[in-house]
């Protein structure tokens, strides 16, 4: 399965529709935003994407809250089953914890890629381009005896995200 990752969207609406584009046109399944989510127009473009989808709240998304029943938001740290899996989603990088086999988060804008104990820590970076000059998502695929991740990043003048680097990782599955 194919999961389309973003996070830290803040006001950036069409750089969040882009992304999200960019996601679903490379085959994402499933999209995960990651929180900082900010405008109520970044969870209507994930309504309307044609995927399933879960989205975290961020430290910037408590006027969010209205809208906790139209749309699939969630508390951190909140843990789900996808393909056999077991992940756990938050924006703030509070619960590190090796209890689940992926860890998505948000919150720092930096992407970050780490395979420790049998769990995949990832961090797509941000959306909005606030810390650097580039907009980056990820996308994750969850094969059944590894993870690879496709790290994508878009500079203003380019039309569309570049695959920036892919990292592959062997699963540790417990039977």
């Amino acid at each position: 399965m194919k999961i389309g990752i973003l996070s830290d969207t803040h006001k950036k609406v069409k750089k969040a529709k882009a992304a999200l584009d960019f996601l679903v046109q490379n085959g994402a399944e499933f999209i995960i935003h990651a929180g900082d989510i900010v405008e109520k127009e970044v969870l209507d473009l994930l309504e309307a994407c044609g995927k399933k989808y879960i989205a975290v709240y961020g430290n910037n998304d408590a006027h969010l809250v209205q809208y906790h029943n139209r749309y699939h938001l969630v508390q951190e740290p909140y843990y789900f089953k996808l393909t056999n899996t077991k992940f756990k989603l938050m924006h703030l990088p509070f619960y590190m914890s090796r209890d689940a086999e992926v860890v998505i988060f948000g919150h720092t804008h930096q992407f970050e890629v780490e395979f420790a104990g049998g769990t995949l820590f990832l961090n797509p970076g941000e959306v909005c381009a606030r810390n650097k000059p580039l907009s980056e998502c990820a996308m994750l695929e969850v094969l059944e005896k590894k993870f690879i991740v496709k790290y994508y990043t878009k500079k203003k003048e380019q039309e569309q995200y570049m695959l920036t680097k892919t990292f592959s990782y062997e699963r540790q599955k417990s039977e």
